[in-house]
């Protein structure tokens, strides 16, 4: 619509005729003796849209609301907003531990259940459990290396000759497991020939590091099933491993504050080392008194000294293989643990340094 329809005289302005505006201001009136309807305003284009431009300020007051609205903002997002109050502190968080303890102590209890059955009835069948574990150890180990080196260590030597070594050392004594050791690494080697000669060294290397570290190390948990209290022996070294590990997770959860290697694992901590060696010690010196023929609780006390070192030992080590390949764990198929390989990392150092502990205090017997 245009001015004229609001009922605006010809010829008025924005704000009507001259004598419209020389009108004194109050109720609307009629110049022309009707009573007339102020027309609607229309906003120019400048930034005072509430005047004529060509109309100066008539006081004061009205010329510093003109200053204070051009030289303020013209957009809301300019507007100046009031400071933001700072947020209250977050309490501080409850200190949680860093795994999932429903299903690492479900799993933990199965495994144990498996191991105590297959061990204190059927020698054989807890040897199966060994070569199982070894050679998904072995796997877990080489797809990691493939997935995060380009290094193809040779599974199926490797799994092969590792159950080949259990065996042996169960049926024939540590000279069988040698034996079949340097067969295995023997056949890493041969196999490894049918491949481009690209990366022969490093994948043959890491073949021969593999075969020591898994099965040949875990073979002397079938060492020591062969004496006549073999399966407490087991147990001893089963239960010990067990103890320094949650020792070491239990003080050094609560009470750690001094890291043990923080280059290494920065979860570990001194307090918890020390957690470690007070647990196996004590389970040492009960396990030597009551569960090995022969045995001494101070011989216990040594025992789980060793098995503590051992197994934090061995723990860093695996650590140190996981932080050079850029992984957490090894693999997922134990809820709460990681892999085979995460569990096996204190056992398989453990399991020699007991077998000759035990072979110097009681005997091979």
């Amino acid at each position: 619509m245009n001015d004229s329809s609001w009922g605006a005289p010809q010829g008025a302005g924005y704000w009507g005729t001259p004598e419209m505006r020389a009108a004194p201001a109050g109720p609307a009136h009629d110049v022309h003796g009707a009573q007339q309807t102020r027309p609607m305003r229309i906003v120019p284009d400048v930034p005072d849209a509430g005047r004529d431009a060509d109309r100066e300020p008539q006081s004061r007051d009205e010329r510093d609301g003109d200053a204070a609205r051009i030289s303020g903002p013209l957009f809301r997002d300019e507007m100046p907003q009031e400071p933001m109050s700072t947020p209250p502190p977050s309490p501080p968080r409850k200190k949680r531990a860093g795994r999932d303890l429903r299903a690492a102590i479900g799993v933990g209890v199965g495994l144990g259940a498996v191991i105590g059955v297959s061990l204190f009835i059927v020698k054989a069948v807890f040897i199966g459990v060994i070569v199982i574990a070894v050679v998904v150890g072995l796997w877990e180990l080489t797809s990691r290396l493939q997935e995060r080196k380009g290094i193809k260590a040779p599974l199926i030597p490797l799994a092969v000759g590792g159950a080949a070594m259990v065996v042996a050392g169960y049926a024939r004594g540590p000279e069988g497991a040698w034996v079949a050791m340097a067969l295995t690494a023997l056949a890493v080697l041969v196999w490894r020939m049918t491949e481009p000669p690209e990366g022969y060294l490093k994948d043959v290397t890491a073949g021969v590091f593999a075969a020591f570290y898994v099965p040949f190390l875990a073979t002397f948990v079938a060492l020591l099933l062969t004496a006549d209290d073999g399966s407490w022996r087991v147990l001893t070294f089963l239960v010990l491993t067990v103890v320094s590990d949650t020792g070491a997770y239990a003080v050094g959860w609560r009470f750690g504050k001094h890291k043990l290697a923080p280059r290494i694992s920065p979860g570990k901590t001194r307090e918890g080392l020390l957690g470690a060696v007070g647990f196996a010690m004590v389970a040492g010196a009960l396990c030597m008194e009551f569960l090995i023929d022969g045995g001494a609780w101070w011989q216990g006390l040594l025992l789980g000294l060793a098995v503590a070192a051992s197994a934090t030992l061995g723990d860093l080590g695996e650590s140190m293989i996981k932080r050079d390949l850029g992984i957490k764990d090894m693999g997922t198929l134990l809820p709460g643990h990681g892999g085979i390989m995460d569990r096996l990392d204190s056992l398989l150092p453990t399991a020699p340094v007991v077998w000759l502990l035990l072979v110097l205090f009681v005997g091979s017997g």
